[in-house]
C-alpha cells in the first residue's frame, strides 16, 4: 500500500515565464544538449567490476565483438521431438557465455577509497556524440524553448508542497524537490539525489516552479549521489550548503571536483560498482548519456544512475539523465525487485537532437517495464526549460503511455513539486 502527501495540484503564482530568446547551445551553457565531439559508438559489456583497488574495470568491446542482440545468451534453446520418431529430442548445445544474465552483485568497496581512473570514458558512449552539421542545424532551427502556447501552461504545473512524511528505519519514502532532486528516505538514511536548490543554473532561465522543499526544512542529510556533472545535476552552490563530512557517491572520474571543494568523504564508483553506508546498498549503474563541465573536460568523468537497497531489501532506482536503450533491462535482471523507479520524462524536444540522452514519456513507461520496477515516479520536467516540448506535455503523455501499457493507476507516482510518496 501506499501513503500519499502533498499531491493536490494548485496554480503557481510565484512563477515566471522563462524568456523564449533563441539560445545557441555551447559546451557550457548548455550542459544537457549533446556537445560536437567526433567519436565513435561503442558498446559496454555487464561484467562484474574488478576487484583490483585503483583501477577501473575493462568493460570495453572490442571492435569485432557480436552485436547485441538482446537475445539472453542462458535460455536454452527449446527442441520438439520429431514426430513418429522414438529417438529423444537433441540435447541444446550450451551457450557461449557472451555476458551474464545474472551476475553476483560486486562486493562493495570501501568508503572514500581513492582512486585511479582512465583519462577518458569515451568508450562508454552508446551513441555518438553530434559533429559539427548536426551542431549547425540545431543553431539555424534554434529549437530551444517552447514558444508562446508551450509556455502558457507554466500556472498550472503541479506544485503543491508539503512536510516531509513522518518515517522509521523500515520505511522508504520519497520527496520530489524538483527536476532530478529527490529527498531519498531509505533503511533510516535520508539520501539527496542530483540536488539543485538554487533559483538558476548556468545557460537556462530561472525555474519554472519553486523548489519543493525549503532546504531549512531538510533533516539532517546522511548522503547525496551524484549521476553526472552537467549543471542541472551538480550544482556548486546548493553543495556548498553542506557540511563538507557528507558522505558523497559520486560516478568514476568527479571525485577531484568535490575533494577541491573540501569535501572529505567521497566514494568514487564505476558501473556496476556498490558501497554500503549504515545498511544501506548503493550501486552505480549505467545510463544512456555524456558529461561534460568545461570546454575539455567532455566525457573525462562518467555518468550513471543508482540503485539504493535497504537492509531489508526494498529497492529504490534513480536514473539521472538517460535516453532509452539496453541499459535498463541488464538493470532490472541484475536487481530484481525494484519498488520504485525515478524515472527522466522530459527535456525531450526535438527527438533528432535528444533520442540519444533524454527519454520521452512513453520511452520512460518502456524502461519502467524494462526494469521491472513494481512503481515509477516521473522527474526532470516542469522544473527548469530545457527544450522545445511544451511544458505541460510530459505528464499528459506519461499518464497516457502509462494507461496504455495496461499498468495500474495507483503504481504511478506522479507527484506534483513538493509531493511525497511512503512506500509501506
Amino acid at each position: 500500500m501506499t501513503q500519499q502527501s502533498g499531491t493536490t495540484t494548485t496554480p503557481l503564482t510565484a512563477a515566471t515565464a522563462p524568456t523564449t530568446a533563441t539560445v545557441t547551445p555551447t559546451p557550457t551553457t548548455s550542459p544537457s544538449a549533446p556537445a560536437a565531439t567526433a567519436t565513435t559508438t561503442a558498446a559496454v559489456t555487464e561484467t562484474a567490476p574488478t576487484a583490483v583497488t585503483g583501477t577501473a574495470p575493462d568493460t570495453a568491446v572490442p571492435p569485432d565483438a557480436a552485436l547485441d542482440t538482446g537475445l539472453d545468451p542462458l535460455d536454452p534453446v527449446k527442441v520438439l521431438d520429431t514426430p513418429g520418431t522414438d529417438a529423444p529430442a537433441p540435447t541444446p548445445a550450451p551457450a557461449e557465455p557472451l555476458a551474464q544474465p545474472f551476475p553476483p552483485l560486486a562486493e562493495p568497496r570501501p568508503l572514500g577509497e581513492r582512486r585511479v581512473w582512465p583519462r577518458t570514458f569515451h568508450d562508454r558512449l552508446t551513441a555518438p556524440l553530434p559533429g559539427l552539421k548536426a551542431i549547425a542545424r540545431f543553431a539555424r532551427e534554434g529549437s530551444v524553448r517552447p514558444g508562446k502556447d508551450g509556455l502558457a501552461d507554466i500556472p498550472r504545473l503541479p506544485y503543491a508542497p508539503a512536510p516531509l512524511p513522518r518515517v522509521d528505519a523500515r520505511t522508504v519514502a520519497v520527496t520530489w524537490a524538483g527536476h532530478a532532486s529527490w529527498v531519498v528516505r531509505v533503511g533510516g538514511l535520508t539520501v539527496l539525489t542530483d540536488p539543485v536548490w538554487s533559483r538558476r543554473i548556468l545557460g537556462t532561465p530561472a525555474r519554472i516552479t519553486p523548489v519543493g522543499v525549503p532546504w531549512e526544512s531538510l533533516p539532517p542529510v546522511d548522503a547525496v549521489v551524484i549521476s553526472h556533472n552537467h549543471y542541472d545535476h551538480l550544482d556548486a552552490p546548493t553543495l556548498r550548503r553542506l557540511p563538507r563530512d557528507t558522505p558523497v557517491f559520486v560516478p568514476a572520474g568527479l571525485g577531484g571536483w568535490f575533494q577541491r571543494r573540501r569535501f572529505t568523504r567521497v566514494t568514487e564508483l564505476d558501473w556496476w560498482e556498490a558501497a554500503e553506508l549504515s545498511g544501506v546498498r548503493f550501486d552505480f549503474v549505467p545510463a544512456h548519456h555524456w558529461s561534460k563541465r568545461t570546454l575539455t573536460d567532455t566525457c573525462r568523468s562518467l555518468w550513471g544512475g543508482w540503485v539504493l537497497t535497504a537492509p531489508d531489501g526494498q529497492r529504490v532506482y534513480f536514473a539521472g539523465d538517460t535516453g532509452y536503450g539496453h541499459w535498463f533491462s541488464r538493470i532490472g535482471r541484475r536487481y530484481p525487485g525494484i519498488d520504485l523507479a525515478l524515472l527522466p520524462i522530459g527535456a525531450y524536444d526535438p527527438r533528432w537532437w535528444l533520442s540519444d540522452v533524454h527519454c520521452d514519456p512513453e520511452e520512460a513507461v518502456r524502461a519502467a517495464q524494462d526494469l521491472g520496477a513494481r512503481r515509477m515516479a516521473p522527474m526532470h520536467w516542469g522544473t527548469f526549460v530545457l527544450s522545445a516540448e511544451p511544458v505541460l506535455e510530459p505528464l499528459t503523455r506519461v499518464r497516457t503511455a502509462w494507461e496504455q501499457a495496461g499498468l495500474a493507476r495507483e503504481d504511478l507516482w506522479d507527484l506534483p513539486v513538493g509531493g511525497s510518496r511512503v512506500l509501506e
